[in-house]
């Protein structure tokens, strides 16, 4: 089961001093309460990573989740406050604009074990954090960008340079390097996590430059693609069915993984206070490829694939570079 709360709602509740969550009693002692609050609409990539995670596990009987989204950062630390009190046992969300005032909320609420997404590390014995780590996966979609481009120069739209989205990006331009040592790259960041619109023009933009493939980090991406004729990429969901003529290849990310460690650690009061990054690797499920085979160069797909099971195997790592890419 689950209960979607909208933003006006939530503040609404807030502003009365408490947010009334309503679940069935049968379910209350066989399920793990769960809250997600989303800083950006659901339908944003990322955050319809985790949404959709949050909501097979309840499909799947694990959990009861509820849920807040568009919740802004001044807003943020009150409703992890708001979710702890209401008994929700686990919080799952974003602490990316409130790494400090997150942090004293879980020091607040012990007996709570929270799961953020943070550039920063975890905290106590229950504050816990990951990283969007399908660096694994753009590295492979690299690797079957390089020998596609005419001009040899490839555009990449991010939101903000944090850890991740740098890792990420540096990685797809790793493995465009593997098949095409020459490539030449261009990047924009659009000070936000969700603005396809903007997305879309920084996309545009990198094409007049030159780039006649795009690496979208951000919604909106292959937008400007579809609309100049070039080819993309997407990241952490499949867009392909949504611009089957534009979007070749998809980094995938799941998120399943990384829930379902810090639901098990949950249940059995262990402490929730590390890194669950780890969780997104390719080994775990975490990450993988999905592309248009017709799409690409068939001689590529054999080096690619034999890359992917080395990952798998732990006989290659994919770069990880943090720094922001010029």
């Amino acid at each position: 089961m689950s209960n979607r709360i909208s933003r006006r709602t939530f503040l609404k509740a807030s502003a009365a001093g408490s947010l009334i969550l309503a679940a069935p009693r049968a379910f209350a002692a066989e399920k793990l309460k769960v809250a997600g609050i989303h800083a950006s609409p659901v339908e944003n990539a990322w955050n319809s990573r985790l949404h959709e995670a949050l909501l097979a596990a309840a499909k799947d009987g694990v959990i009861e989740y509820t849920f807040s989204e568009g919740v802004s950062g001044t807003d943020y630390p009150r409703a992890m406050r708001e979710y702890a009190e209401a008994g929700n046992k686990l919080i799952v969300g974003e602490s990316y604009a409130v790494e400090t005032e997150a942090r004293q909320v879980a020091a607040d609420y012990p007996g709570t074990a929270f799961l953020m997404g943070s550039s920063g590390g975890p905290a106590g014995d229950n504050f816990g954090t990951f990283g969007t780590w399908n660096h694994e996966a753009a590295y492979l979609a690299g690797m079957l960008a390089g020998p596609m481009s005419k001009t040899g120069t490839f555009g990449t739209v991010g939101a903000i340079p944090i850890p991740e989205v740098n890792i990420l990006i540096n990685a797809f331009r790793a493995g465009v390097k593997e098949t095409r040592p020459d490539a030449k790259f261009l990047v924009g960041f659009i000070g936000t996590f969700f603005d396809p619109p903007k997305a879309r023009e920084s996309g545009l933009a990198q094409i007049d430059a030159g780039a006649d493939i795009l690496f979208g980090e951000r919604i909106g991406t292959a937008d400007a693609a579809k609309e100049k004729g070039i080819k993309s990429i997407g990241s952490l969901i499949d867009y392909t069915p949504r611009y089957p003529e534009t979007v070749f290849a998809n980094a995938m990310w799941y998120f399943r993984p990384i829930l379902d460690a810090a639901i098990k650690d949950t249940q059995a009061g262990a402490k929730t206070g590390k890194d669950y990054s780890p969780f997104s690797y390719m080994k775990e499920g975490g990450n993988d490829i999905v592309f248009t085979e017709s799409m690409v160069i068939a001689d590529t797909i054999p080096a690619m694939q034999a890359k992917r099971e080395a990952i798998k195997a732990g006989t290659f790592t994919v770069p990880v570079d943090p720094s922001e890419p010029t």
